[in-house]
């Protein structure tokens, strides 16, 4: 069911994105007058491959600089991201009271990540139930990414400490559908989140600008039997509340300025559905709405960038990843993120991992790397070129984007062709100055697939008038960086 799910997917991915290429020489007209939001960035969660590699500076540059940098034997550009998510652990392996933490029969080792509250028997951040030596490798590259420029800094939570479950497993509930968050441990889970967010500052030089308390709160599938990770199922009503005690917790501890965000549903509808439940009292303590891509194609994207524009609030596409290693599935996404969601950032879930997920093919449990990944270049296309402080213009049509740096007076466009090769035609007469007339368009070029042009640089197209073109080959993504715009 699964399987064929994702085949739908993809299929309606693929249809969407490309049937305004469906005939030769295409024109996308970019809306001047647009504006889609201010960009924050682009980043990864660290967990997991953070703990298998996050001692490791060539990879800290490779997603934190725009450095050229050399993993595997390959030259790859540096994504340049700027948001790094951390993922404060759920489990230990001490015994207390007599009991200790329960562990599904197939959790991989990997995903399971060690926390720092062990007990319940003192609060206090500088008493012994807290073990403040665990998950090195993850805040070795969280500083890492920090001291690189990393401004955007979230600190999550996959499940509350095991001790806090109802059945002492932080992979979830029997049934997947309870909470198994204990009632009387609402409290103890926002004072967690809140101690590490202030012990951060104090001892990390690590200030986290937002917290978020779950993650895929209303999915079904954080099961006690069959978990591989950490997941904890959160009813609408028990979000809520936790919200306000995380909120209580914050202010106590002098963070007023650290924002709450939430609910980092798994898919677009249910984040729909969780802003509209939440209530007013919770919802006004959220100042951003984080949301995963795993509804790919489906999914009201547009209902919720309504709501949450409405609302007064930001929104980060804040997880996305899939098994695709070609970077076909993801741009396909990633354009109808722009198109519909409209966010203002853009987080990929696992830049190391196997079976098509990471950006480099790895092995976390094994700490190998056995190649790059095609998509890492398709990334490259958007991350190095749409950067933090730019606007985002509506590029015309399902298969572009656009974004203006009015420091610098530079129009970034990128584009993908699906169909047959062709011209693409990008129309600048919207603008009050269009560039100049016959300047030089510097272009990128990435080539969708398991193989082929990777990130190749190009200075063969020049601005004619008010507009300028380049040819496409089939599954083709370019970037082009047009000087001298003015809006």
């Amino acid at each position: 069911m699964a399987a064929l799910l994702h085949a739908v997917a993809v299929a309606l991915a693929l249809g969407l994105a490309a049937a305004p290429g469906a005939s030769a020489d295409q024109t996308t007209v970019i809306d001047a007058k647009s504006n889609l939001g201010t960009w924050e960035g682009w980043g990864t969660s660290l967990a997991w491959w953070a703990a298998a590699f996050g001692t490791r500076d060539d990879l800290a540059d490779a997603f934190f600089t725009t450095k050229t940098v050399t993993i595997a034997g390959k030259s790859l550009p540096g994504l340049g991201f700027n948001i790094a998510r951390y993922n404060v652990g759920a489990s230990s392996k001490n015994t207390y009271n007599g009991t200790k933490m329960a562990v599904s029969p197939k959790m991989i080792a990997s995903r399971q990540v060690e926390g720092f509250w062990t007990d319940w028997a003192n609060a206090s951040p500088s008493s012994s139930s807290w073990n403040w030596s665990v998950d090195s490798a993850q805040r070795a590259m969280l500083a890492k990414a920090r001291d690189r420029g990393a401004n955007m800094l979230e600190l999550f939570s996959n499940s509350p400490m095991w001790w806090m479950c109802a059945n002492h497993n932080p992979s979830g509930s029997d049934s997947g559908t309870a909470d198994n968050l204990q009632s009387w441990n609402y409290g103890q889970h926002a004072i967690y989140m809140a101690t590490v967010a202030k012990y951060a500052v104090d001892n990390w030089n690590v200030k986290f600008q937002s917290v978020n308390p779950f993650n895929e709160p209303s999915a079904d599938w954080w099961k006690a039997g069959t978990g591989t990770q950490e997941g904890c199922h959160f009813e609408i009503s028990t979000q809520a509340t936790v919200i306000g005690h995380l909120r209580k917790e914050l202010d106590g501890r002098g963070l007023s300025g650290t924002i709450i965000s939430a609910s980092d549903e798994s898919y677009y509808d249910q984040a729909v559905t969780a802003f509209n439940k939440l209530g007013s009292t919770a919802l006004g303590q959220v100042a951003r709405i984080n949301v995963h891509g795993y509804q790919y194609a489906s999914g009201k994207r547009d209902t919720l960038s309504s709501l949450v524009s409405k609302a007064g609030k930001k929104l980060w596409q804040s997880e996305y990843g899939e098994g695709d290693a070609t970077g076909e599935r993801m741009v396909s996404n990633m354009l109808l993120d722009f198109r519909w969601l409209k966010p203002t950032a853009w987080v990929y879930w696992q830049v190391l991992d196997g079976g098509g997920w990471g950006l480099i093919d790895a092995d976390n449990g094994a700490k190998s790397i056995a190649g790059i990944n095609q998509k890492y270049w398709v990334l490259a296309q958007f991350s190095r070129h749409i950067r933090p402080g730019m606007k985002i213009l509506d590029g015309g049509s399902d298969y572009s984007v656009a974004a203006y740096d009015a420091s610098a007076k530079r129009l970034v466009i990128v584009a993908v062709n699906w169909g047959s090769a062709q011209h693409l035609n990008f129309d600048l007469s919207k603008f009050s100055t269009p560039g100049v007339d016959k300047a030089v368009v510097k272009r990128w070029v990435t080539q969708i697939g398991s193989s082929g042009t990777r990130y190749a640089e190009y200075s063969d197209t020049n601005i004619s008038g008010k507009k300028f073109w380049s040819k496409f080959e089939k599954n083709a993504v370019q970037t082009f960086e047009v000087s001298g715009v003015v809006l």
